[in-house]
């Protein structure tokens, strides 16, 4: 006489139990896997505080290749009738409560330094053009062989300014 469905439906049960739990302890004893989810774009270079005479002023993010037009134009351009020398650009240091974070006048471009306090474009220019005919600046102080720099100029800048190697 074959077995009932019942019976039948019971002994397929177990042996799926079975099965169940002979392949369970395998699938627990992997290490699980580590999934790391970034917002941030390879060119990502780090955030920029503008604000002044910005339409918008905020942290904005800051990539690579940005120049002072398209940070200006991302916070909402200048506004109407301001001088575009009341814009200030200030980059906060990763964990430093908002505190602005040193420019290296060896790495960084014009636009950049143009942002430093009594620098401007021309002696933002200056220094760049100084920096590819001499090589890289061996200290801040150096800032004062570039033409129409002097101490005053210097001593404005000192804490927002470093060089590299």
């Amino acid at each position: 006489m074959p077995p009932k469905p019942s019976a039948r439906f019971a002994v397929y049960l177990f042996i799926g139990l079975l099965f169940a739990l002979s392949v369970l302890p395998a699938c627990g004893s992997a290490p699980p896997g580590e999934i790391t989810l970034t917002t941030r774009t390879p060119d990502y270079i780090g955030s920029i505080y503008i604000g002044g005479a910005v339409n918008d002023p905020g942290l904005y993010p800051l990539k690579a290749g940005d120049s002072l037009q398209d940070l200006i134009q991302a916070a909402g351009g200048i506004k109407d009738g301001a001088d575009l020398a009341q814009a200030s650009l200030t980059i906060p240091e990763a964990g430093a409560g908002g505190l602005p974070q040193r420019i290296d006048i060896n790495r960084a471009e014009a636009w950049l330094l143009a942002a430093l306090p009594g620098i401007g474009d021309a002696h933002a220019r200056d220094i760049v053009a100084y920096r590819e005919a001499n090589g890289p600046f061996r200290s801040t102080s150096d800032l004062l062989k570039v033409k129409g720099i002097g101490q005053a100029t210097l001593d404005k800048i000192q804490d927002l300014i470093t060089v590299s190697d």
